[in-house]
């Protein structure tokens, strides 16, 4: 997968960012560039975003509450979607996501 780039500025959740299920190994790297005052999580769903109106979504269990610092991380199991949620702040926090074994 080519590098994916959403971002959130101010309280709220950035778009999806869809996973390919298909890929062996599923291995994906991410990182959060954090500008200004903000606290933010990245979160997983086992829900297919297209098909799941409201899909349920866990924190990263070592990239959660990150307060205005720079931070990366990985997925070396499936998961369907990803994406950042911005808790408290005004600043940005802008996630970045490579997924192995796709061009």
């Amino acid at each position: 997968m080519r590098q994916q780039v959403v971002s959130q500025t101010g309280v709220g959740s950035s778009e999806t960012i869809p996973m390919n299920l298909d890929s062996t190994p599923f291995n994906v790297g991410f990182g959060v560039v954090a500008d200004g005052t903000v606290t933010y999580t990245v979160q997983h769903s086992f829900d297919n975003p297209w098909t799941t109106e409201t899909p349920t979504w866990f924190d990263h269990p070592t990239v959660a509450s990150v307060v205005s610092t720079d931070a990366d991380g990985n997925y070396a199991f499936p998961v369907a979607a990803i994406k950042v949620a911005v808790t408290a702040g005004s600043g940005t926090a802008q996630l970045t996501v490579i997924q192995a074994g796709i061009a």
